[in-house]
């Protein structure tokens, strides 16, 4: 009936029609002979339209227009994907998926694996510090051949098994392009590291072990990977004070071998792993060492031709031996070694014990160190003795970082780091007693300097001191400071804070530490409209750490206040008191 109708009012008959014969009319006249289609796919079937191919030409021209991935996210499975990241608070990007801290539970990566399929183009994948899906990693390394194209693999402090780790180095293979792999703070991985290492192949450029109690087998293990690995350019081992165990430390003698194969080397990180001079000498052993009869040479000297560790790194720029205090006293054989290292622009070597011995032999050797930029000896008490031997060997032009707190300074040595002051980038003299009453001296060096850092964490600062510092801002000499730490300054009084405050000149100020002693306390109401007042000035500011300063109720209101906006870490003791009545009026 109603088609008839439509016929008799096109053809000028009756005059009563309804409303869907006016819409399908114009439509036909919108239409030409040449283009009319089926009428019914209007009225009928709607979600076959996306298999029309005339309907989604126009569409299919657009994804081309806008890149390969907008082809991608139209994919039935995308919104999944979607659906999946935003519940847990994540944006979406088809290359990059970072999901750390996200509490994920085995049933979340279960999830994931199954959502692979439908990112092709993923390269990096970032699952650290999701401590329940450890175990069920096996789940997830069955889908990784579905992003074949991965070359960052994190999977950080997740409590990974052997089995875990087992299950990563099966699916190594399905990842062929994979060039970082960061599998730290997985104590329970150490177990299964022997497969996965066996599995690792180029193009694998950075691997992290940091804290995965590496025990000796594993350390064999690892120079025969790393031997194998001719891109390997960051290796990472650090807290695994079991590397060096087991007889005769073969494990890491076997190690140090394997090192003298990756000649792409540029990042060795060995801190906290119990090293010896031994351990010392096998890292710096010679050729001539290698060949060395066996009766008469020491156990440590019988090695394999493969030797010569420090000679073949030549590409070594960061070399990271610290917190090894068994290394005290052996360090005279090992930086006779250290000039091999012509790139070498970062030496870490602090908190080792080092003799005053160990830190005369790393003088005569820093001199052909000509690229180093930074070179760490805090926290060993005897590197005080030497500063000036150091200042005058070093290439201070370059130099960015010479940290020196906890290296008992005296006023001599004190006076030497003024002259390397105006050429370093963070200057730290933390727990060091000459600094407070001298601070003038060192403030005075950094009028010509570009700092970033500037470190005077119980240095027995007085008021004076304070006022020196507000000079300095007020000349526009810390203009470029990021980050001021003059905690566990308690002699300063009130008025020497509101002045530092007060002066200006740290608009680029990102962290500042003030707090007190854990056994002090002090109230802050002196200083704190100075330093309220002051944040407006102090855009980048992330973090204002003041402990143990007792604040009122309406003092911290006011503080709140004036951060309500702002993204500030503000490290402040809590107060009973106040917190009971706050609670009270938010209630």
């Amino acid at each position: 009936m109603e088609a008839a109708a439509g016929r008799r009012g096109r053809d000028g008959g009756s005059q009563r029609r309804s409303p869907l014969d006016v819409i399908m009319s114009q439509i036909r006249r919108k239409r030409t002979a040449s283009d009319r289609k089926p009428l019914r796919r209007f009225l009928s079937q709607p979600s076959e339209q996306s298999d029309i191919p005339e309907d989604r030409e126009p569409e299919a021209r657009e994804d081309r227009a806008r890149g390969p991935e907008a082809a991608g996210e139209r994919e039935p499975g995308w919104g999944r994907v979607c659906v999946f990241l935003q519940r847990l608070g994540r944006t979406v990007d088809g290359r990059s998926l970072s999901l750390a801290h996200c509490d994920l539970t085995a049933t979340d990566l279960l999830e994931l694996a199954t959502l692979l399929r439908w990112l092709p183009r993923l390269e990096e994948l970032h699952l650290s510090w999701n401590e329940l899906i450890g175990g069920c990693l096996r789940a997830l390394a069955a889908h990784l051949h579905h992003v074949g194209g991965v070359r960052t693999l994190r999977l950080c402090g997740c409590r990974l098994s052997a089995g875990d780790v087992a299950a990563v180095g099966d699916a190594l293979s399905c990842v062929p392009l994979l060039d970082v792999l960061d599998l730290s703070w997985n104590p329970g991985a150490g177990g299964g590291l022997s497969g996965l290492l066996g599995n690792l192949r180029p193009p694998l450029r950075e691997l992290h072990l940091v804290a995965c109690e590496l025990t000796a087998a594993a350390a064999a293990a690892l120079g025969e990977a790393a031997a194998a690995l001719p891109t390997l350019c960051v290796l990472d081992v650090s807290c695994n004070p079991q590397l060096t165990q087991g007889a005769d430390a073969g494990g890491f003698r076997e190690l140090a071998s394997g090192l003298a194969g990756a000649a792409a080397l540029t990042t060795l990180r060995l801190q906290a792993c119990g090293l010896t001079p031994g351990c010392l000498h096998a890292l710096g052993r010679t050729r001539a060492d290698t060949v060395a009869p066996a009766a008469a040479a020491p156990s440590w000297s019988r090695v394999s031709a493969a030797g010569a560790s420090l000679h073949g790194l030549s590409s070594m720029r960061e070399l990271d031996l610290s917190c090894n205090r068994g290394v005290a006293g052996g360090l005279r054989s090992f930086t006779l070694h250290l000039s091999h290292l012509m790139h070498l622009e970062s030496l870490d070597l602090h908190q080792c014990s080092l003799t005053r011995d160990d830190l005369e032999a790393l003088v005569q050797v820093l001199p052909s160190l000509t690229a180093l930029v930074q070179l760490d000896v805090s926290s060993n008490k005897e590197a005080g003795g030497v500063v000036h031997q150091l200042v005058s060997v070093l290439p201070l032009a370059q130099m960015r970082r010479l940290p020196l707190n906890g290296c008992s300074l005296d006023p001599e040595s004190y006076a030497a780091l003024a002259l390397a002051a105006p050429h370093l980038r963070a200057v730290d003299v933390s727990w060091c007693k000459v600094v407070g009453g001298r601070s003038a001296l060192l403030l005075d060096a950094l009028q010509t300097s570009v700092i970033l850092e500037l470190r005077l964490s119980s240095c027995e600062l007085k008021t004076e001191d304070a006022h020196h510092l507000a000079a300095g801002c007020r000349r526009g000499c810390l203009s470029s400071l990021r980050v001021l730490d003059v905690s566990y300054n308690g002699a300063v009084a009130a008025d020497g804070w509101a002045a530092v405050f007060a002066a200006g000149g740290l608009g680029s100020l990102e962290e500042v530490d003030l707090s007190l002693r854990p056994s002090t306390s002090a109230p802050c109401a002196a200083w704190l409209p100075d330093l309220v007042h002051a944040l407006p000035r102090l855009a980048a500011l992330s973090r204002l750490a003041a402990q143990r300063w007792s604040i009122s109720a309406k003092d911290r209101h006011q503080l709140h206040h004036s951060l309500r906006r702002r993204s500030v870490l503000l490290e402040w003791d809590p107060d009973i008191k106040d917190a009971t009545s706050a609670s009270g009026e938010s209630s």
